[in-house]
């Protein structure tokens, strides 16, 4: 579902913060993540495999950084771009991260970013979410794809694209060893819908 706060009859102030306070406030039903992208508000389902593969991804980074690395899954950044409150899938910042005056944190201190799509709002991570990532120079990208049954992971960020991208079947690891640290994570479990 989206809703476009620039004809919404409530849209009132424009701002991300009063329109997630708005949204907050509205009761929306559990199980759905809500971001602003460019300006419209979306609503997505999660199912089971969407949070089971968000779990791997979250518990990979944590074996590799510890259980204190600054992690966080559907928690809200405002990235680069007119009202952009993303809450990325999983987030990883770095070390040193700290929250902002409004205790958010900042998107310059992303490192990796990892979004599985959902059927409704695909279109988002390939297109203006990808675009805002690069902008914000957040180093790595992945786009995991649980219908397709494949990742894309984009790197070397160069204003507002990706100059590096590579595409991978489930069951290829996802070799970032190169990238903010020593990691590899495995797709072999990720499971399909």
């Amino acid at each position: 579902m989206t809703i476009d706060l620039d004809t919404a009859e409530t849209a009132g102030s424009a701002e991300l913060d009063g329109w997630f306070e708005r949204l907050e406030q509205a009761h929306l039903p559990a199980g759905y993540k809500v971001e602003i992208v460019e300006g419209y508000v979306f609503m997505a389902p999660q199912p089971d495999v969407h949070w089971q593969t968000i779990r791997r991804i979250v518990r990979a980074l944590e074996d590799r950084f510890g259980m204190d690395a600054p992690v966080t899954s559907d928690v809200r950044i405002d990235f680069p771009g007119e009202l952009n409150g993303f809450a990325p899938d999983v987030a990883k910042f770095a070390d040193d991260a700290e929250k902002d005056e409004q205790g958010r944190w900042r998107y310059e201190d992303v490192e990796f970013v990892a979004e599985v799509i959902s059927k409704g709002t695909a279109a988002n991570d390939y297109g203006p979410k990808k675009k805002a990532y690069a902008a914000a120079g957040v180093p790595v990208y992945v786009i995991v794809d649980p219908y397709l049954g494949c990742c894309h992971i984009f790197t070397r960020p160069r204003d507002d694209d990706y100059m590096s991208d590579l595409t991978l079947k489930y069951g290829e690891p996802i070799d970032l060893t190169g990238s903010f640290a020593d990691l590899t994570l495995s797709t072999e479990g990720f499971p399909r819908d």
